[in-house]
């Protein structure tokens, strides 16, 4: 499958996913997405990932986490700057998700990193997605 927006399948395919309360879901190898889900495992949203060969490009086997009520970790995802918008943001203008409850994932010259690691590095970029 040709994908012209990866980071926007991934996420529809991890918000799906959790929506339908399934284990595991697999998701087209790339990257950045691989990036993203190292940030989402270490933030604990996710319990694990695996790279999953598939003859092709590969996969990525990510394993959903719920909490003890059997209820989704990730209580949403939200695509923001897309390939038709970019949106970049200065040093002094990291957005706090939710007051500080979820986390903004940002592209900036020093890799991809939460909202508090761009606030700490000093270092602004482009918005990729919320997660809370």
């Amino acid at each position: 499958m040709n994908l012209t927006d990866p980071i926007s399948n991934a996420l529809t395919v991890i918000r799906n996913g959790s929506t339908a309360r399934k284990i595991k879901v697999d998701i087209q190898f790339s990257r950045i997405s691989e990036e993203i889900l190292n940030i989402l495992k270490r933030e604990k949203y996710i319990k694990d990932f695996k790279f999953v060969d598939d003859k092709k490009q590969g996969a990525l086997r990510v394993y959903l986490k719920y909490t003890s009520d059997e209820e989704p970790v990730i209580k949403g995802l939200s695509r923001i700057s897309k390939p038709s918008l970019r949106i970049y943001v200065k040093k002094d203008r990291i957005p706090k998700v939710f007051g500080g409850l979820g986390i903004a994932i940002l592209s900036t010259s020093r890799g991809i990193v939460t909202d508090t690691q761009a606030s700490e590095m000093q270092t602004g970029g482009e918005v990729l997605c919320y997660v809370w």
